[in-house]
Order: structure tokens, then sequence, then C-alpha cells
């Protein structure tokens, strides 16, 4: 069952891509965020991550400086040799993974630092956040590759 939602909800992104961007410019941004509370909840009563774990296949979060100093004391490490050995600097001048999948992710799907995990892996995919009218950019990319309450959206 799980993988046939998944197969579905990756068919329909990639046939909606283009409705997705025009429907994040020109919808009623203050109805949407009234609505994803209850978007979000119906995403993931539908999406179990760790059958998916296409995030953690896919993207890389940011590890901000907070995330970085926690992660690596769990670990027993210095910070220059976390950011060494496990990170490396993006585009945008963030610390993001150097591989993917994400080396943290075990082969359950599970995170080896589930708990410590980036403050980014916590809120991922910000589907219950203003993020989703925001930053549109982010949630065009992110609908890509995990489920979004805009798959679910009803005008």
């Amino acid at each position: 069952m799980a993988d046939n939602i998944l197969h579905n909800w990756e068919k329909k992104t990639k046939e909606h891509q283009k409705q997705y961007r025009q429907f994040l410019k020109r919808t009623d941004k203050n109805k949407i965020l009234k609505q994803l509370p209850a978007l979000h909840e119906e995403a993931f009563e539908k999406i179990d991550c760790l059958t998916c774990a296409n995030c953690c296949k896919n993207y890389s979060p940011r590890f901000k400086t907070p995330d970085i100093k926690r992660i690596s004391k769990h670990f027993g490490m210095k910070e220059s040799v976390f950011i060494e050995t496990y990170l490396r600097v993006d585009e945008d001048g963030d610390f993001v993974v150097k591989s993917s999948p994400c080396p943290f992710l075990n082969d359950d799907n599970t995170c080896m630092i589930y708990e410590k995990r980036p403050s980014d892996c916590a809120r991922f995919p910000y589907t219950n956040e203003d993020v989703i009218v925001k930053r549109q950019a982010l949630t065009i990319k992110t609908v890509s590759f995990a489920p979004s309450p805009i798959t679910f959206w009803r005008s």
C-alpha cells in the first residue's frame, strides 16, 4: 500500500510540477496557511517516512553552527574533524553533507543521529510552516522528492 501511495505521489508530482509553481504564485497565502496543519496531517497519514527516506537519499539539510557543535560532540569529534569528514560548503555558502545518501542514514531508513539531527532535518519538509509559501523555490524543489500538502490541496 505504501509503495503504491509513494509511486502515485511521485508520478503526480512530476506531472504537475508546473501547476504547483503556478498554484504557489497565485494562491491566497493566508488561506493555505490556515489549512496547512490539516493538510500536513493528511499527507503524513498516507506517507511512512521510513518506507520512503527520499529526503535522506536526495537532499542535504543545512548544518548550522549549533547542529555541528551538537553532532560533533555526540561523536566525540572536534568540530573541524566532523566538518572535514562529513560536510562541504554548497553554492549558497551553507554546510551540507558531502555525499548522497546521507552518511547518517541506516540501511533500514532510520537515522543514526535522529535525536541530534540538524534542525533542517527536524523541520523537513517544512509542510506545517509558512516556508511552503514564503520560499516557493524551496517548496517546488522539495515537492519533487518529498510529500507536500500542496499535493493534497483542495481549493
